[in-house]
């Protein structure tokens, strides 16, 4: 028998039913024929590639396998991806990234059974990937612009000051370093601003993909959408894959995750505190309280998200008001071409008090604007 017939029995048998009868067959089948893991190998590479044509990028794949199946199966598709990668013209940055963040170790092989049904259990899932709307092509676009020295310069600094805000167990400073890294987000997100409208033809609203984990993934969504509001930037969250896409021009997609990222870092922080002091006082229903803690919090940095966006656009002056008021139109457009059809989600669960109120008054703590108006 070819290796190439025992790979299409084994999928014949196992790829396209759900039981574990079905899957038995098609491990049996494969760890019977060590000469089939080539084909099996490169079988995977290809189920990767045609994810890639459906929309997918190396980090969604990696999380949609965290959500649905274990560290083996994260393994095996970050070998995939890595081995498929010299075959698949590199779009961006951003893809660049996230190759570099998987990790090349490969899945520890125990018995041919148990590693060949690990593999055709990715492969059940990869094969039933729907389409999903792309953020970037596939091919990349001539003439890209390469990063500016000064770009790299400024995002090292605001992750740098995110970093210590996280770090610090002391309220005022996280206050204080949030507050520049803030600064110096809106600071950028102008200077590019300025800075394409004097180039006419250069730049337009791209679209990046941001995990929604969970527990109390409708609580975080709500924080997302917030802070990209507040960057020019819109959200929309896919309950099912466990993920917003947030479309916007690339200076304010860089404000978003690094903002969303540090706010939740810090959330959690203030909600394992507030939780601890809870315990301590005889309460016991910690998955109500986080809940609701991460749902105020949420809301409260919304309303302050939304009035530091009003404020900044008050101040918006000469050749930036066009211009802004340019880029949200832009942004509005690129959004209605990728989502034609969305719907509002509301929270709901949320019913402890004493959660509310603690979540609401970290909201209160972590500041988000500068301090000093920017010049």
């Amino acid at each position: 028998m070819s290796t190439t017939t025992t790979v299409d029995r084994a999928f014949e048998a196992a790829l396209y039913a759900d039981t574990d009868a079905t899957l038995d067959a098609g491990a049996s089948l494969l760890a019977a024929d060590p000469a089939a893991d080539a084909e099996l190998a490169r079988r995977g590479e290809e189920f990767v590639a045609t994810a890639w044509r459906r929309g997918w990028q190396p980090a969604d794949l990696v999380r949609v396998v965290r959500r649905e199946l274990d560290d083996v199966h994260i393994r095996l598709v970050s070998a995939l991806i890595l081995a498929q990668a010299p075959r698949h013209p590199n779009p961006g940055p951003r893809w660049a990234a996230q190759l570099g963040e998987l990790d090349g170790a490969e899945a520890p092989r125990t018995d041919r059974f148990s590693y060949a049904t690990a593999v055709l259990e990715l492969y059940r899932l990869l094969l039933r990937l729907p389409a999903i709307e792309p953020v970037e092509p596939l091919e990349p676009p001539a003439g890209r612009a390469a990063p500016r020295d000064s770009d790299s310069r400024m995002l090292a600094r605001i992750r740098a000051l995110l970093a210590k805000a996280e770090a610090t167990g002391f309220p005022q400073e996280a206050e204080a370093l949030s507050a520049k890294a803030q600064e110096l987000m809106t600071r950028h997100s102008i200077d590019e601003a300025l800075l394409a409208s004097r180039a006419p033809g250069k730049g337009a609203p791209g679209a990046c993909r941001i995990g929604v984990d969970p527990p109390y993934e409708t609580a975080k969504a709500v924080l997302l959408d917030a802070v990209a509001g507040a960057n020019r930037c819109r959200a929309v969250w896919n309950d099912s894959l466990g993920f917003s896409t947030v479309v916007g021009f690339e200076p304010d997609l860089e404000a978003v995750e690094l903002l969303y990222t540090s706010l939740l870092v810090q959330a959690t922080a203030a909600m394992t505190k507030a939780e601890a002091a809870q315990r301590a006082g005889g309460r016991k229903r910690t998955k109500t309280f986080r809940q609701s803690f991460l749902a105020a919090y949420a809301h409260r940095i919304g309303d302050r998200l939304a009035d530091v966006a009003q404020g900044q656009a008050t101040q918006a002056e000469g050749e930036l008001l066009p211009v802004l008021a340019a880029r949200d139109v832009a942004v509005a457009d690129h959004l209605e071409q990728m989502f034609p059809e969305t719907v509002t989600t509301r929270l709901r669960g949320v019913s402890d008090a004493a959660g509310w109120e603690q979540g609401a008054a970290a909201a209160d703590r972590a500041q988000v604007r500068g301090r000093r108006p920017i010049p």
